[in-house]
């Protein structure tokens, strides 16, 4: 797929286009890539970064980051991308020089959309809109209960299969390894400690069965309170895996929840409730989507 971060890097063509955050990239948001893609025309996302709620001061708990939302977008069929900077210039726009700059710049001439679709200045603009200034618009079929608000609340109540039921995937923790205070290589369970920006989605605490880079995972969520932490810490044990990830980016599917985090009466009872998460993880099933 092709990424563009302005409509000068991009090839004007014929080109039926869908305009939004596409955060997640969940289920919904698929249905309308499939619909562009069967426009026959050259199917074409453009999208916008940051979120624009935060970029309006809202706080928005990201489903993906941008590099995992443009693997997703390529994986769904999208030949190009043009990630529009959500600055306070294109803030104040009307959907009539938004769709001239970044529509017609790039020779779009169907546009694939959601009922609820708004763009332009206060959210000024709509389908019909567009239909006015020659673009043919289409409504894309919609996939009921599914949004990332819905998908937000899914992992809020540590309900992973939902969550995947939306996605269409399992959810993904994506984030850098970075070092820690490597007390699981001491007791024969190493962990990865993997650093997720601020800005994105977790799950409640616990301990989940998950799956990353072709291992399966027990995942530990929260701030070790065995150990009386107090910052969360995001720590997969990938099973069976040897070698060093520090610095990597790393991409863990989680499944399901086990149980909570706990406090044991001995290491060799930590020691021992591990080994049963990991025989848990072996046994659990990826979300069927």
């Amino acid at each position: 797929m092709r990424i563009a971060h302005a409509p000068s890097q991009v090839v004007r063509q014929p080109r039926a286009a869908a305009i939004g955050t596409f955060d997640g990239v969940h289920r919904g948001h698929v249905s309308v890539i499939d619909a562009v893609v069967e426009t026959g025309l050259a199917p074409t996302v453009v999208t916008f970064d940051p979120h624009p709620r935060v970029a309006f001061g809202h706080r928005v708990d990201l489903l993906t980051t941008l590099e995992r939302r443009l693997e997703l977008l390529a994986e769904a069929g999208v030949e190009t991308t043009l990630v529009v900077a959500f600055v306070p210039e294109l803030q104040q726009l009307t959907p009539e020089a938004f769709a001239a700059e970044y529509l017609s710049g790039i020779g779009v001439e169907t546009v694939i959309a959601g009922d609820d679709f708004r763009f332009g200045v206060e959210r000024s603009g709509d389908l019909e809109l567009l239909e006015r200034l020659g673009y043919e618009g289409r409504v894309a079929p919609e996939v009921e209960g599914v949004s990332s608000t819905a998908i937000r609340a899914a992992l809020a109540e540590c309900d992973m299969r939902r969550a995947a039921e939306m996605l269409g995937r399992p959810f993904e923790l994506d984030g850098v390894v970075v070092p820690g205070h490597q007390r699981g290589s001491t007791i024969g369970y190493p962990t990865a400690n993997l650093r997720l920006e601020p800005d994105l989605a977790c799950p409640g605490y616990g301990i989940y069965a998950g799956f990353a880079r072709g291992h399966r995972a027990a995942i530990s969520i929260g701030i070790n309170p065995h150990y009386g932490g107090t910052e969360r810490r995001i720590e997969p044990h990938l099973l069976d895996f040897e070698g060093e990830l520090y610095g990597e980016r790393l991409v863990v599917e989680v499944w399901e929840r086990l149980r909570d985090e706990a406090v044991f009466e001995s290491e060799e009872a930590l020691v021992a409730q591990i080994a049963r998460d990991v025989e848990a993880t072996r046994a659990a099933r990826r979300p069927e989507v």
